[in-house]
């Protein structure tokens, strides 16, 4: 049986997060549906990140397997054409015959994520729901250093959801940077793998020190306290973006 892998692009905003749930719409079922559609087979789609209600992606990978043999443009075309004619806000960016192998959630080296706030009082207008709008200043320089603080491996227990289903909190940030790009300030992430809404537990901490109500010493507390209680708010999910999945 040939598999495939696509890159996607979506808005995650219509959807119930990536993951196929009974009586939500999801990527996951909009996809397979857009490939039964022109297959006339019923797939399961695996994908590289689950993303939440809300969260963007500019660079998800999946994969999935057909029973017969299709030229790779066959099928980024004929599932965006019915993604097109169902009005989904997703477009296959790629698609290619791969080895056996390859598993888009396994084969993973290294997941990217950004998270985008717009940083001016008055509110988003342009871009809305594609960003979380904060009203007061924000010094990402002191964001980005207390960001390093968190670098590394680490108990991440404070930055992980109470319903996350990894089976250990340890995981090891390589990236994590913050900087501005005029009204934006931009958090960066990469690792691995991440837990359950730990990017957005970071950048909602880092949101307190770019406020000024804390400074990096405070960020390690929280992280050494191990503690759900200890974390910031959690940033909401509209601002984050899967970018870019390493194989």
């Amino acid at each position: 049986m040939p598999r495939f892998r696509i890159d996607i692009e979506y808005d995650g905003r219509p959807y119930f997060g990536w993951q196929r749930q009974a009586g939500q719409h999801s990527v996951q079922e909009a996809i397979e549906t857009a490939i039964a559609g022109f297959s006339g087979e019923t797939v399961t789609l695996f994908g590289a990140g689950r993303t939440d209600t809300g969260v963007h992606a500019t660079g998800q990978v999946a994969h999935f397997d057909l029973s017969r043999e299709w030229p790779d443009h066959t099928v980024q075309n004929a599932i965006n054409a019915l993604l097109v004619k169902e009005d989904e806000r997703i477009a296959i960016l790629a698609a290619q015959e791969v080895p056996d192998d390859f598993n888009s959630r396994f084969s993973a080296k290294a997941r990217h994520y950004l998270y985008r706030i717009h940083n001016r009082r008055p509110p988003l207008t342009v871009g809305f729901g594609q960003a979380w709008h904060v009203s007061a200043p924000l010094d990402h320089a002191a964001m980005h250093e207390a960001a390093k603080r968190l670098l590394g491996t680490h108990d991440f227990t404070t930055f992980r959801a109470a319903q996350c289903q990894a089976k250990s909190p340890i995981k090891t940030l390589d990236r994590l940077d913050v900087s501005r790009d005029g009204e934006f300030v931009e958090v960066r992430a990469s690792a691995r793998s991440f837990l359950h809404n730990q990017v957005r537990s970071l950048v909602g901490t880092l949101k307190r020190v770019g406020e000024g109500g804390w400074d990096a010493d405070d960020v390690t507390r929280a992280l050494e306290a191990r503690d759900r209680k200890a974390c910031g708010p959690v940033a909401p999910p509209y601002g984050l973006y899967l970018i870019k999945v390493d194989y």
